[in-house]
């Protein structure tokens, strides 16, 4: 009966749409998400960047900054992570840690600064080019648990499955997949025969041992162009185009272990490429009414992004030699997976709006501070593929809008440079009351010798989530499937060396 309906399907119905992967909602937030960064220097002193001028960071960052250099400058920064993770998940712990090496900044500003007798208000300008890295996706997270869970994924099937017809459930992508490794099986009357859109789990309604491991890898990256100009040594303007990258993998292994049979364990494997490219448009403004005060603005569009995604996955269910007596078939091992499944989006994230205020201390330093506004709300989907509606409504729900900040501070001796700085990320889940901001401690220190510099900065963050398995609904609407919290902590480590000529 099973097979026959499985190609009965297949021939009335294409796969391709049916087994697409499920939270774009969430791609929406995780792509949109861009911290500042660039060099050391920036870094050191909590990514404040939006007022600060003659650095080449602000190829990427306020465009306007380039106005200030008067000679060229060629820069390369080294970057380490140390990304450490702990999950909560019914009172059990568990650890990861998750390193790489990276090249997160190359910059070169051309300065083509006027003589100071020249006339006119126009005093020159440089040119910018950057690749940076703007967001880094390797990590790895999951739990484990002693205890038994209190549902079951194959509660979260059942739910699926309420009142469609075995036709349309055995396409029903991770759903379908349990339906045909017999974990969910059609409701029978008193004369054998199926109930209609009624389904019941082969195990009765057991709790399981649960477990679970998620590892992600890839990057985004930006190529900027930039050029910024001087008018007075008063009013400097800037623009850039960013050409971005990215490429994003995530595999989940999710597991379910039952002291009863006849269903021993299960085992659910997904599998998600996602890679593409955008583009977007960067201004800003940098105005110093007195020598000692640089004030800044900036606007940053939406980047316009167009991604592909490719989903695949595969479920193995284990059964004690189980005798199945409405098909008359013996369980043992039994396995489903899916094809590759292409499909194509396009992503548009929130425009960013951010001013700055920095005040020199004379010759000795500067003390500097930024904030910015994001409204993630705003993010879009679009897609030829498949039905971008209920994500766009999720992103509309779910998100909400941040005002981020940062202030950090720099002091001169001598040739050498100390630096810190704090950084607080607002929480973008609207009307939630776990607090998932994120805040940022940096450290620095720099030494300029002539023409040459050398700068270092520690930058330590921390932020927690809440990570949901999958959905099952009570009665008034609530998820209570399991729920894990995710305590992240984050150590960079970036080495700067710059030349100006």
């Amino acid at each position: 009966m099973r097979i026959f309906i499985l190609v009965l399907s297949l021939c009335l119905l294409s796969g391709s749409s049916l087994f697409a992967q499920s939270g774009y909602y969430e791609d929406a937030y995780r792509f949109s998400q861009v911290k500042p960064a660039g060099t050391a220097r920036i870094m050191g002193v909590g990514g404040t960047q939006w007022s600060l001028g003659g650095d080449v960071s602000n190829v990427a960052g306020n465009p306007a900054g380039l106005g200030f250099f008067r000679s060229s400058e060629a820069s390369a920064t080294l970057g380490y992570t140390d990304w450490g993770v702990e999950t909560t998940y019914l009172g059990q712990r568990k650890n990861y840690n998750t390193t790489n090496f990276s090249l997160p900044n190359v910059s070169f500003v051309l300065a083509n600064p006027k003589g100071e007798f020249d006339r006119g208000s126009f005093k020159g300008g440089s040119f910018g080019i950057s690749i940076q890295r703007i967001a880094n996706f390797n990590t790895e997270y999951g739990y484990f648990s002693d205890l038994p869970g209190e549902t079951s994924i194959i509660d979260f099937y059942l739910q699926d499955a309420n009142g469609l017809p075995e036709n349309q459930v055995v396409n029903l992508g991770i759903t379908g997949m349990a339906y045909n490794t017999y974990q969910i099986n059609p409701r029978l009357d008193s004369n054998g025969q199926a109930i209609t859109g009624e389904y019941e789990p082969i195990n009765g309604f057991v709790a399981p041992f649960q477990d679970e491991n998620i590892t992600q890898e890839g990057s985004s990256s930006q190529i900027s162009i930039a050029y910024g100009a001087n008018f007075n040594y008063k009013f400097f303007i800037g623009g850039s185009i960013g050409i971005r990258t990215l490429s994003y993998n995530s595999r989940k292994i999710y597991n379910e272990e039952f002291a009863e049979g006849p269903l021993i364990n299960s085992n659910l494997q997904e599998n998600l490429f996602i890679n593409g490219g955008g583009i977007n448009l960067n201004l800003g403004l940098i105005y110093k009414p007195i020598d000692y005060l640089n004030l800044g603005f900036t606007f940053q569009s939406p980047t316009w992004y167009s991604l592909n995604d490719e989903y695949n996955a595969s479920m193995v269910a284990n059964y004690d030699n189980y005798f199945y007596e409405p098909e008359e078939i013996t369980l043992g091992r039994v396995e489903d997976l899916t094809d590759i499944f292409i499909s194509s989006y396009n992503l548009n994230t929130p425009l960013k709006i951010g001013g700055g205020a920095t005040v020199f201390l004379n010759k000795n330093g500067f003390i500097s501070a930024d904030v910015d506004w994001v409204d993630y709300s705003a993010a879009r989907i679009n897609s030829n593929d498949f039905d971008e509606g209920p994500d766009n409504l999720e992103i509309r729900n779910l998100y909400g809008s941040t005002v981020n900040f940062r202030f950090g501070a720099e002091y001169k001796i001598s040739k050498f440079r100390l630096r810190g700085g704090y950084g607080y990320y607002g929480d973008p889940i609207a009307d939630s009351d776990y607090d998932r901001s994120t805040q940022q401690i940096s450290g620095g220190l720099g030494v300029k010798l002539n023409r040459f510099s050398i700068d270092f900065a520690l930058v330590n963050s921390k932020f927690n989530t809440l990570y949901s398995s999958y959905q099952v609904l009570d009665n008034q609407g609530n998820n209570i499937g399991p729920l894990t919290e995710i305590k992240n902590n984050q150590l960079n480590g970036v080495l700067t060396f710059a030349l100006s000529f």
